[in-house]
C-alpha cells in the first residue's frame, strides 16, 4: 500500500532517526512512501525507504520538481503551497505523522476527512479523533496502519 509520512520540515536528530527507520521499515514491508517531498521528516523517511530499496513519491508545494529531496523517485509539482497537504494525505492508504507543527496537524485533519487510518509518533495530540492512534515506535505505527487498512 501507499503510506503518507508527514512531519516537520526541520527536526532534531532523534526525530530524523525515527523518520528514517520508519521509511526503511515501510519499504522492507513492501509499501510506497508518499510525502511532501522536502526536508526533515520527509527527507529522512525517503532516505530510509531508498536504503531498503523502496519507492518514494513527493507531492511538492512549489512548481519545480527539482525542489524535491534527493531520495524522491516521483516528484509531483503542485504550485499549491501548504494546500498540497490535502493531496499528501489523500494519496496514502494510511498516514503516519512524526513530530511536526501546524502543517502536520492539517495533514492529520485531512487524513481524518479522507478516512485514512493515522498513526502518530511524537506528534500532535488530537484527542479522540476517529482513526488516530498514538504510537511509540515506527514498528507500532506500521502495525497499526497495516491492521487498519
Amino acid at each position: 500500500m501507499r503510506v503518507s509520512v508527514v512531519g516537520g520540515s526541520t527536526v532534531p536528530a532523534p526525530v530524523e532517526t525515527i523518520a528514517e527507520d520508519l521509511g526503511r521499515l515501510l519499504a522492507q514491508r513492501g509499501h510506497t512512501v508518499v510525502c511532501g517531498g522536502l526536508g526533515g521528516v520527509m527527507e529522512a523517511a525517503c532516505r530510509g525507504a531508498k536504503d531498503a530499496g523502496g519507492t518514494t513519491i513527493g507531492v511538492l508545494p512549489g512548481e519545480d520538481r527539482d525542489e524535491a529531496n534527493p531520495y524522491v523517485d516521483v516528484a509531483v509539482a503542485t504550485g499549491l503551497g501548504h494546500a498540497r497537504n490535502a493531496l499528501v494525505a489523500m494519496n496514502g492508504d494510511a498516514v503516519i505523522a512524526v513530530d511536526g507543527g501546524g502543517g502536520t496537524l492539517s495533514e492529520i485533519g485531512y487524513a481524518s476527512v479522507f478516512d485514512r487510518p493515522t498513526a502518530g509518533i511524537r506528534t500532535q495530540q488530537v484527542g479522540s479523533l476517529d482513526g488516530f492512534e498514538p504510537c511509540d515506535s515506527p514498528e507500532a505505527a506500521v502495525a497499526f496502519v497495516e491492521d487498519a487498512v
